[in-house]
């Protein structure tokens, strides 16, 4: 029986959201055999098991292999799937010296992690190296560029990475428009070691009661965003999520300048190497204070701001792997019951510092320490 058009418009309508980002089914194709494929529900997004792998093409490159605890060399991406964890998170750069992270180097890692199944997060910076708090570096292509042609190059690149993505098929579940932005982004130009302020002018910077232009560039990010993954949640990430007078006040600010974003991203080292520590000696602090009190705020800050939060970054010192066991054990038990906590994505755990001068990663010798045993089903 053929069905009038109008049906078939509306049936094709109500389709769509199922076949949207992370809303496909899960399971290979018939590969080619002419066999009917089965029919499964559409995959929702769940609770993301994370780890920033950010690396690991540069560090394959060089020369590292991975291996499971007893000794088998594995693809990383694959041997992190093993480990129970279920997401990966990739960062961006816009052009970046040695091409990693770049939109092509993405790509490559982003079909990896979507051929195993897994969920994937992309986090933009907006520089050609790393963002942070203490430095949101303007790409070298953009240097000179007033306000309103940065907020143009934000959309652009950030619309033209997506989009490469989307039409080699990869699923996207979460974007950070921008990393750690506590400070705002896009603020300095020059050298990283320089750091030399950007012009008043077209400065993104965020402090006391004033957002300059961040809150134009956050959202021409995240409008990009949505013109390419309507179903992506826009994340606004920041640091420290101890801390919580510093959270509020930034979220409070950006708010009312009318900043959209549809989840709260949070990055947790609760344990930095301190001089004071040990009688002067120097060492890691206890993790217990600040891991406590995080998990304390993202209760508070989900009921201020009605928002979904995660842990897009958490890390502890890969020397200390039983006491990263169980400070990330004492994050998970202490959110299991919130259905508004959407996961926690591990730092770069397949860094170890002999091999690229990282200490607080998750590895030894190439293999996975306890420290990530609380992912394991």
């Amino acid at each position: 029986m053929r069905l009038p058009r109008f049906l078939t418009l509306f049936l094709l309508a109500a389709l769509m959201p199922a076949l949207s980002a992370c809303n496909r089914p899960d399971g290979p194709d018939d590969g080619g055999s002419g066999e009917e494929p089965s029919k499964e529900e559409p995959r929702t997004v769940v609770f993301a098991k994370g780890a920033d792998l950010g690396w690991i093409t540069e560090m394959e490159a060089k020369g590292y292999k991975f291996y499971t605890k007893t000794g088998v060399a594995t693809e990383c991406t694959a041997l992190m799937k093993s480990l129970g964890i279920n997401s990966v998170r990739y960062r961006v750069w816009v052009n970046p010296a040695n091409g990693y992270n770049n939109a092509a180097d993405v790509l490559a890692k982003c079909k990896r992690a979507q051929a195993l199944g897994m969920q994937i997060l992309i986090d933009f910076h907006y520089s050609d190296t790393w963002a942070d708090p203490g430095k949101q570096i303007i790409p070298s292509a953009w240097q000179g560029y007033t306000a309103a042609q940065i907020a143009t190059a934000v959309s652009e690149h950030t619309r033209s990475v997506l989009q490469t993505l989307k039409e080699a098929k990869i699923d996207v579940c979460w974007v950070q428009v921008g990393n750690e932005v506590r400070p705002g982004m896009l603020l300095h130009t020059g050298t990283e070691s320089s750091k030399s302020e950007a012009p008043a002018s077209i400065t993104g910077k965020v402090t006391g009661t004033t957002v300059n232009h961040f809150v134009e560039y956050f959202n021409a990010g995240a409008a990009a965003v949505k013109s390419v993954y309507p179903d992506a949640s826009v994340i606004l990430h920041l640091d420290n999520g101890w801390d919580l007078g510093t959270l509020t006040w930034f979220y409070d600010l950006v708010g009312s300048k009318g900043a959209k974003y549809d989840m709260i991203g949070l990055s947790l080292y609760p344990s930095y190497w301190d001089e004071k520590e040990n009688g002067g000696k120097g060492g890691y602090p206890d993790w217990r204070t600040k891991t406590e009190a995080c998990v304390s705020n993202l209760s508070t800050l989900h009921t201020k701001y009605n928002k979904p939060v995660m842990l897009v970054e958490f890390g502890m010192p890969a020397s200390e792997p039983a006491k990263a066991k169980a400070a990330l054990q004492y994050i998970l038990d202490g959110t299991k019951a919130y259905d508004w906590f959407k996961g926690v994505f591990y730092w770069e755990p397949e860094s170890e510092k002999a091999r690229n001068g990282y200490d607080y990663g998750a590895f030894s010798g190439g293999s996975p320490t306890a420290a990530l045993d609380p992912f394991l089903p």
